[in-house]
């Protein structure tokens, strides 16, 4: 019965694009972090929203989001309008017109689109299997060894079961030697932010970090160098996790050995669509993989939650808003005892958006058509 059910569903048609809109919106108080926010229309009022995390800086224009905002106002929205579409998947051309930013926007708010159309949850949709998301959490950078011990508490006390703690030369061993001593079973993956390369020096200090049982280290060399990740993970037991942004990068380091951990992001693949086909790749080659969502709106978070449902995401991830801020979407993406629930029982990203508050901060606004 529930199988008919679901081919009834499917047959739906899925409403023609109406139309697009973009929101650049930036936190109360300071302006940072930024966003580009996404709503697609159906022609029967359907919505759906995706999120395009960007620095933003006080005091002036900012390069990048306004290449952003161009992608979508002079390409991806134009293409978008009048689409006929049966998948998520038929955008991928007009996705693939601007930046992976955003067509990471574009392609999610398609895909909440086509699920709310359908009324279907989007991890379901994706494939996902989870009911809910165990999570980890990325400290940020601390120079001072106590601090930085303290924070790690924080996570865990709230319930995380992995920290991300940021690495450079110079600055590896000791911190990671004092968390490991205060936590010695706790999942700690070393980001090293491509700090490092293949002098006998930085190779002595990435080696040494092996002796504390990480989880994985994370960027260690250049995202080209896939080579020298796989020369480094021959002679580590830590996982290598280099920094993936397309699928011909993930496919040559699987082929390479270069790793053995993926951290799968929706903003730096360019979509939902291409992060499934990510997570397929890594899984099958057996690579274990985690999620990190973007955004400060709640949209990415969302996204990457229900990314996080997909069988082969077996790592804690970092798919939670930190709590204090302000909320954008109901209920918020927030851990509640290391745990975030997928919404199973609403369609799409399963959250309400706060429209009127969007509208409300949105410091430019497009809307296609004029």
């Amino acid at each position: 019965m529930g199988g008919n059910t679901f081919e009834r569903k499917r047959r739906v048609r899925v409403p023609q694009i109406h139309g697009c809109d973009a929101f650049r919106v930036a936190m109360p108080r300071g302006g940072r972090p930024e966003s580009v926010l996404v709503r697609v229309t159906g022609e029967d009022g359907t919505a759906g929203w995706g999120e395009a995390a960007v620095p933003g800086r006080r005091g002036g224009p900012d390069p990048v989001t306004d290449a952003v905002w161009r992608d979508i106002a002079e390409r991806m929205g134009p293409a978008l309008i009048g689409l006929e579409w049966d998948r998520p998947e038929d955008v991928s051309a007009a996705a693939q017109l601007g930046t992976r930013s955003a067509a990471s926007a574009i392609d999610t708010a398609c895909w909440d689109l086509w699920c709310r159309s359908r009324g279907l949850p989007l991890a379901h949709a994706l494939g996902g299997t989870r009911t809910s998301i165990v999570t980890g959490r990325h400290i940020s950078p601390e120079p001072v060894l106590e601090t930085l011990v303290g924070r790690v508490n924080r996570a865990v006390g709230a319930g995380h079961t992995r920290v991300t703690v940021d690495v450079r030369p110079g600055w590896d061993i000791e911190p990671i030697r004092e968390i490991r001593r205060a936590y010695p079973a706790l999942a700690v993956v070393a980001d090293a932010g491509h700090a490092y390369d293949e002098s006998a020096e930085h190779l002595d200090a990435l080696e040494g970090l092996d002796a504390y049982g990480l989880l994985a280290l994370q960027r260690p060399f250049a995202a080209h160098e896939l080579r020298a990740h796989a020369r480094l993970q021959l002679r580590v037991d830590m996982a290598v996790a280099p920094a993936i942004g397309d699928l011909d990068t993930l496919d040559a380091a699987v082929a390479l050995g270069a790793g053995r951990v993926l951290d799968l992001r929706i903003d730096l693949l360019g979509g939902l669509t291409a992060a499934r086909s990510a997570h397929d790749l890594a899984y099958a080659a057996g690579w274990e993989v985690w999620c990190t969502g973007s955004g400060a709106f709640g949209l990415g978070q969302a996204a990457a939650v229900a990314l996080a449902a997909l069988p082969g995401v077996t790592l804690p991830s970092d798919v939670s808003d930190p709590a204090g801020g302000p909320v954008f979407v109901t209920p918020p993406v927030r851990s509640s005892g290391g745990v975030v629930g997928v919404p199973l029982t609403q369609p799409g990203l399963g959250h309400q958006v706060d429209e009127a508050r969007i509208e409300r901060l949105a410091t430019r606004r497009m809307r296609l058509p004029a």
